[in-house]
């Protein structure tokens, strides 16, 4: 790892799904491990910063159709009804980052799990010359996930944060975790940071 060609990517820690008067909150969704994440991530944030790094936020998008009603696709709208008219609209309280985190050094709208998919995620990293992912964020076997298997894909390196990620059924969370320690180094954010520490 050299952590200047290191970013940290943080998949949807966002107001709409975290804060209490988000819209997972105002419906009374919610894991309190999923609340811990970025008080958990911000640490190794700022080392990573400190060694010249880069830390990118891929933000869940609904975008605002016609009257400003969201397109949601229809799964989601059958798992999630209680999403509606200006949740997750860009430029919104819940769209946000959440604070704990903000701001990042580059934002990414997503539309889908993958924060890759139609994004400008990978141009930007590119363009900076990076070849490692710290990742985590929600959920697990969702957003992660994908994002994981995409950057993969892309040949890039990835390191998968085991306490930095969460679902909210803890035996799905572990077995996402397995899963993807195929494609992925996975290790905790304490570790990390050590890794990001030692690295010239």
């Amino acid at each position: 790892m050299i952590p200047s060609r290191t970013a940290l990517l943080t998949i949807d820690l966002q107001n709409d799904f975290l804060h209490p008067e988000g819209a997972y909150g105002r419906a009374g969704q919610g894991a309190e491990k999923i609340l811990a994440l970025p008080d958990r991530i911000a640490p190794l944030r700022d080392v990573l910063r400190a060694k010249g790094g880069t830390y990118v936020s891929a933000q869940f998008t609904l975008v605002p159709g016609p009257g400003g009603e969201p397109l949601i696709a229809p799964h989601l709208k059958k798992l999630r009804p209680f999403l509606t008219k200006g949740d997750f609209a860009p430029g919104g309280f819940g769209h946000s980052l959440v604070d704990t985190l903000a701001p990042a050094d580059y934002t990414v709208e997503k539309v889908n799990y993958s924060a890759f998919f139609q994004t400008r995620l990978e141009y930007i990293l590119r363009a900076l010359k990076i070849d490692t992912l710290i990742i985590g964020g929600i959920v697990t076997n969702g957003g992660v996930a994908s994002t994981v298997r995409d950057a993969h894909l892309r040949e890039m390196h990835t390191i998968l944060l085991s306490d930095g990620c969460a679902a909210f059924k803890d035996e799905v969370h572990e077995a996402t975790l397995t899963s993807l320690g195929s494609v992925s180094d996975v290790v905790t954010c304490a570790e990390a940071i050590k890794m990001i520490e030692a690295a010239s």
